[in-house]
């Protein structure tokens, strides 16, 4: 659905967010992150951001706060605004509990101050058994919408879903759609049921939808639209999130999954093929984009009347009509940028490929993953070492299990309102919150971005050791092409001998030991 244009606005987004406290769940993520920085930033009068931390390993919620503002997607902030840090406020709690498992006063703080909720909080375990996926994704949202209904202050409340959560649907607008079942009885029904029995209904309780996370992302959609009369709501779906463009720092990523999963197993040699329809558009979209649009879409929701926004306003956040992508661009690009720009540690030359036939897939990984991790832990458990090749291989597995399902499809994401939130903007904001086909996108560099993002912030490996590296690369380039002609030498070999003996049958039986031609002979 088209959006009419509007005229600038007069005040801006960091005059919305100033004096204002902010509550995120799903702080500690990768999205959640750059959402704290960029607010931080940019909207430097926020009083207070509220974050919803677990324990975890032993850390209290101060502790994990203070190792990630030592992480490189704050330098910075902290280089341009010391102290900002402080303003972020963490509270021990879960969305896995009622009130979100907050103390009584912590309670009391945030529903007296909080205007603006931005709930991110999910598991992205797309194995994830259903009643666990229910609990985390569905009640979970649950739970905070029924928190954040005390709220007294509550402007502009932002769930973030996925712009697959519908995936059953080819052509997906920017509205709710309602699920096949009723949510209400999906949690109800987890809660009363064993973990073995709604593992067998889960197939005929999610459908056409290929893991528990998309499904009980659109049942948590259908929960939030139940509650559009109680506060004022917005909905935004993400497609697949991939490293900064520009902010904090061009290619900051932390995340393995997606694409840069693929990149690294890929780069490092340990992913020869994948399934992949390369015609496809690849619907991704890059992390400060992304972050920028949930930003002033929270903003725009508290200028729409009830006439414009009747019921729940829904953004699609994707990859927009100008500047979309095939995965063979992608493929292609990567390609020629992970040759120049390598990884410090490879185990094999990166030469792999996409593929639509599952048998020729199947053989690939077979002969090219499988046996080499096994044939690498056999030599490592003789040297007495510790192994993981076929751990490795394992998991790549289970990925391309799970993603195989989005490259070999293609999706039309209507997304006129999302992007219709950029032009009426002042210029400033323009500046600040790009994201849209206004912001001029080099796809080589892009590319180029993602790679040495991965490689620095995902592998920990610095750019002075690409020398090294490329050294590396070629001493595996020639081992590579070596091993395939002897490979295919060996086969001709084969071939030969099994022509030049199949015409004499004495001669072959002689060479299988089975009767020497001189036994035969009176």
């Amino acid at each position: 659905m088209a959006t009419t244009a509007q005229a600038p606005d007069a005040a801006g987004v960091p005059e919305f967010y100033a004096g204002r406290d902010i509550l995120v769940t799903g702080a500690t993520g990768f999205m959640g992150k750059v959402l704290l920085e960029k607010l931080l930033r940019c909207c430097p009068d926020i009083r207070t951001i509220y974050i919803l931390v677990r324990h975890k390993r032993g850390q209290k919620p101060r502790a994990r706060v203070d190792a990630m503002a030592a992480l490189p997607v704050f330098e910075r902030l902290l280089r341009e605004r010391p102290g900002a840090m402080d303003k972020i406020q963490p509270l021990e709690g879960d969305v896995g509990f009622t009130s979100l498992g907050l103390s009584v006063a912590d309670q009391r703080t945030v529903l007296d101050n909080v205007s603006v909720v931005f709930h991110m909080a999910a598991s992205l375990n797309f194995k994830s058994p259903l009643k666990v996926a229910v609990e985390d994704n569905t009640a979970g949202t649950q739970r905070v919408l029924d928190f954040c209904c005390q709220i007294k202050k509550l402007v502009s409340f932002v769930y973030v879903s996925t712009a697959f959560c519908n995936c059953e649907q080819e052509v997906l607008e920017e509205r709710v759609y309602p699920p096949r079942i009723d949510p209400h009885y999906i949690i109800k029904l987890c809660r009363d049921s064993s973990a073995e029995t709604i593992q067998d209904l889960a197939p005929q309780l999610m459908g056409a939808h290929p893991n528990t996370y998309t499904f009980t992302k659109q049942l948590a959609e259908a929960l939030v639209d139940e509650y559009h009369t109680k506060m004022p709501l917005s909905i935004a779906r993400p497609s697949i999130v991939t490293a900064a463009l520009r902010e904090p720092m061009s290619g900051w990523v932390d995340s393995l999954n997606g694409p840069t999963g693929i990149l690294i197993a890929s780069g490092k040699g340990v992913l020869r093929s994948m399934m992949c329809d390369d015609k496809h558009h690849a619907e991704v979209v890059p992390v400060d984009l992304c972050i920028n649009a949930l930003i002033v879409l929270a903003y725009k929701r508290t200028l729409l009347t009830p006439a414009e926004a009747p019921r729940t306003p829904v953004y699609n956040i994707s990859s927009n009509k100008v500047q979309r992508i095939t995965w063979r661009e992608i493929i292609e690009l990567g390609r020629n940028c992970i040759h120049e720009y390598p990884f410090e540690t490879i185990l094999w030359y990166p030469d792999g490929a996409s593929r639509t036939n599952w048998l020729t897939h199947t053989l690939i990984v077979f002969f090219f993953q499988t046996l080499p991790a096994f044939f690498i832990d056999l030599l490592l458990t003789l040297a007495r070492q510790k192994t993981f090749m076929v751990r490795v291989q394992r998991k790549i597995a289970a990925g391309m299990s799970v993603l195989q399902y989005f490259t070999m499809r293609e999706w039309d994401f209507r997304n006129d309102r999302a992007w219709a939130l950029w032009p009426s903007l002042n210029e400033r904001d323009r500046e600040t919150f790009f994201i849209n086909n206004a912001v001029p996108v080099d796809r080589d560099e892009y590319i180029k971005t993602i790679v040495l993002g991965s490689r620095q912030y995902c592998c920990k490996e610095p750019l002075s050791s690409l020398p090294r590296a490329r050294r590396n690369l070629r001493i595996m380039y020639y081992l590579h092409h070596t091993c395939i002609i002897l490979f295919y030498a060996l086969c001709g070999w084969l071939l030969f001998r099994f022509l030049d003996t199949s015409y004499n049958p004495m001669r072959s039986w002689a060479l299988l030991g089975q009767v020497t031609p001189k036994a035969r002979l009176p």
